[in-house]
């Protein structure tokens, strides 16, 4: 077979691909979306996505459903993301632990930067150092003075392996020297439960999942996570004026689809979840429950991802932080 002849038919190979892509888009969606949310149900991730559920199904005019799927440090239901059709019916949540699995997991189910394929990074979500009432510390240089008095004395809660939670606690324990003992639970709603009853003393909560009981009382509210204050609550200091200078996490939530699926797929899901995070409704809610909406372009939820990939990299190789 001659070069021209083989060029020939890559060329028409790649256009019948394309025209194979455009026709599934144009019918998109023909059935119901599935977005798979890889921890358990009451966490930040679970929050944000049953509020856009509803708007994404009026958009897409097929039902959007939240399907959570627990376990695994968030690999079980991102695994099941990968390994899913190409076709825009199943859709994953990736969050910060996205960007550190590599680095924590001597094996991973999937690759990372192969197998999915970006979205839309749908929002940010700062965290706040939160402690049971019953802890005797107010502020954060107290519970480090408390946790390098007594190594090992407080338990601190996580939505599991890799989450965001434990990353953000041992980033903090790392920068102050505090020493605390992980206690990892199947899901941010878990862990925040496992706090108020006391059975935790130490949770970095994201804002959705915890407002309400710093607002009653029932969480202590040390510093939140980022460099600035969070309007939501104005009230509590970052932990970086607060005694660690520097840190800075945020937790966050984009949508991946499996590698492969179409363009034009790619581009309606990332029109439509853009348009519903601009509506006033929508926008007010998710500012109400401490998560600050984004809506980018795919492009830049891939560049965002490299980012996270580089800094994580970085921070767990220096701390030390393994899983399995």
């Amino acid at each position: 077979m001659n070069s021209t002849l083989l060029r020939f038919l890559s060329t028409l190979w790649s256009v019948s691909l394309i025209y194979a892509g455009s026709a599934a888009a144009q019918g998109y969606p023909a059935k119901s979306i599935r977005v798979i949310i890889p921890f358990a149900v009451g966490g930040s991730t679970d929050v944000v996505f049953r509020i856009l559920a509803p708007r994404l199904s009026e958009r897409l005019g097929q039902q959007v459903v939240v399907d959570n799927r627990p376990g695994g440090a968030a690999t079980i239901g991102m695994d099941m993301v990968a390994k899913s059709p190409p076709d825009g019916y199943t859709l994953g949540v990736a969050n910060l632990s996205f960007g550190a699995n590599p680095f924590m997991l001597s094996k991973m189910p999937f690759d990372t930067e192969k197998d999915l394929a970006p979205v839309s990074l749908v929002t940010l979500v700062p965290m706040v150092l939160s402690v049971h009432p019953s802890v005797p510390a107010r502020s954060v240089k107290e519970l480090i003075a408390l946790a390098k008095a007594k190594p090992g004395s407080l338990n601190y809660g996580s939505a599991g392996n890799a989450s965001a939670n434990h990353l953000a606690t041992e980033l903090f324990t790392y920068m102050s020297g505090a020493k605390m003992v992980h206690v990892p639970y199947k899901g941010g709603g878990p862990a925040v439960i496992s706090i108020l009853g006391g059975e935790t003393a130490v949770l970095f909560a994201t804002i959705p999942s915890s407002i309400q009981y710093f607002k009653s009382g029932r969480l202590i509210g040390l510093g939140v996570s980022t460099l600035k204050r969070d309007p939501a609550l104005p009230e509590i200091p970052t932990v970086a004026e607060a005694g660690v200078p520097g840190y800075e996490v945020y937790e966050w939530q984009g949508v991946m689809v499996p590698a492969g699926t179409p363009s034009a797929v790619i581009s309606r899901l990332h029109q439509e979840i853009v348009k519903t995070l601009a509506v006033p409704e929508v926008k007010e809610r998710v500012a109400g429950v401490g998560a600050h909406a984004v809506g980018s372009t795919p492009e830049e939820l891939a560049t965002f991802i490299k980012k996270e990939l580089a800094t994580w990299s970085k921070v767990i190789k220096t701390a030390g932080i393994r899983i399995d």
